[in-house]
C-alpha cells in the first residue's frame, strides 16, 4: 500500500500543495501510513485525531449545532472537520474521516462500518459516504485506504 501514499508524495510536490489530516475512527491510521514516505515533511504539515466531539468542536471548529443536528457520524461533521482542519492547520488540502469503527456504536440508522470522508481545498469542500464490512481493524484500514485513494484521484483532477 506504501505505493499509494508515495504516489500522494509525488503528486503533493509536482503541484506544490501541502496537506493536513483531521481524524476520528481511524485514530491516526491515515497520518501513520503518509509519514511512512521518507521526506513526507516537504509536503505533510500534521494531523489533529479528533476522536471527541469536544475537540471536533473546541479545537477543529465544527459547529455544536452541527453535531447536534446531523450527529458526530455525518457528512456535514467531515466537510466541517476537513474545512477546520485546513484552516487550523494551515494546509492546501484537508482530508478527514469520522466513522463506526465498531464492534459498538450503531444506532438503527447509522450501522457499524459507516464512515464519512470530508476534504476541504480551495476549489470546494466536499464529502462522501461509505459502509464497510469488516471488523474494527479492518474499517479503520478502509477508511484509511479510502481517504488516500480519494487523495490521489483528487490531485489528478487538479489541473
Amino acid at each position: 500500500m506504501a505505493l499509494l501514499e508515495a504516489e500522494i508524495g509525488i503528486l503533493l510536490r509536482q503541484k506544490g500543495l501541502t496537506l493536513g489530516v483531521v481524524e476520528s475512527a481511524t485514530g491516526g491510521l491515515i497520518s501513520h501510513r503518509i509519514t511512512n514516505i521518507a521526506g513526507s515533511s516537504d509536503y505533510y504539515k500534521g494531523s489533529v485525531t479528533a476522536y471527541s466531539n469536544e475537540i471536533k468542536v473546541g479545537v477543529v471548529g465544527v459547529k455544536a449545532e452541527t453535531i447536534k443536528k446531523y450527529g458526530a457520524v455525518s457528512a456535514d461533521t467531515a466537510a466541517e472537520m476537513a474545512i477546520g482542519g485546513r484552516k487550523l492547520l494551515n494546509v492546501d488540502i484537508c482530508v478527514a474521516d469520522t466513522g463506526i469503527a465498531g464492534p459498538s456504536g450503531a444506532t438503527p440508522d447509522k450501522p457499524v462500518g459507516l464512515f464519512f470522508l470530508g476534504l476541504s481545498h480551495q476549489g470546494g469542500t466536499y464529502s462522501r459516504k461509505h459502509i464497510f464490512s469488516g471488523n474494527r481493524e479492518q474499517n479503520k484500514q478502509s477508511a484509511a485506504d479510502a481517504a488516500l485513494n480519494w487523495v490521489r484521484e483528487y490531485l489528478l483532477s487538479l489541473k
